[in-house]
């Protein structure tokens, strides 16, 4: 399906009408388009996030309504959004989603509507069990693996034995979460699979980083 659906655009005007304009951008970064995100939104969002009036529930609550659509497409590009907004948003976003008891529950979602979105859902489900588990380790050690710094000054390699042992291995499932992500070239066939794809890789990159400063910081204490 190609270019926006009345269903979009009516779901525009009625946030709208209520006066929420960032409801509004999470809805227009969410459409039936099979395409990645829109710069125009996911930059809208991000810049929301960083002024002080900003209702950080809303915007994440909007986008949990959104990851209920029964559209594999909405939903996988609300999962996206909200992964972009993890890594380039204020903090205060993703300290938001490691408050809440639930986020994402898509471990039974199945699009049904033809191959295409029968296929996507298997890696919507698992996109969704890695942001869940980004938002827990979050809450586990009230940091972020990927954002913190890196090197012989940064948090993993300064840390101490005790919130090392507790850290490790929750890093260790963050970065066995993300990599059941498992896709294959020949699955990277439309936009928004793209898009998720160099946010996982993105993430794994740091991840490894954060992993390999903590096994050093181990190995210099056991010295």
């Amino acid at each position: 399906m190609s270019g926006q659906t009345l269903t979009d655009r009516i779901a525009a005007a009625q946030y709208q009408l209520t006066g929420s304009d960032m409801a509004r951008a999470v809805c227009k970064a969410t459409t039936h388009e099979v395409m990645a995100p829109k710069k125009k939104h996911l930059e809208y969002l991000v810049s929301a996030t960083n002024t002080t009036n900003v209702n950080i529930p809303q915007m994440a609550d909007t986008l949990f309504e959104r990851a209920t659509n029964a559209s594999w497409v909405v939903v996988f590009k609300a999962l996206v959004t909200t992964h972009h907004m993890c890594v380039h948003g204020n903090e205060r976003f993703i300290q938001y989603l490691a408050s809440r008891t639930s986020l994402f529950n898509l471990s039974n979602f199945i699009d049904k509507t033809g191959s295409h979105g029968y296929d996507m859902s298997t890696f919507i489900r698992r996109y969704g069990r890695y942001l869940n588990e980004k938002a827990f380790a979050y809450r586990q050690m009230a940091f972020d693996f990927t954002r913190v710094k890196k090197g012989a000054e940064g948090v993993m390699r300064t840390m101490t034995t005790e919130k090392l042992l507790k850290g490790m291995p929750v890093l260790q499932t963050q970065i066995d979460t993300l990599l059941e992500f498992d896709v294959h070239p020949k699955e990277l066939n439309n936009g928004i699979i793209n898009a998720a794809f160099m946010l996982l890789f993105k993430d794994l990159v740091k991840l490894f980083a954060s992993y390999n400063d903590g096994i050093i910081n181990l190995l210099e204490k056991r010295l």
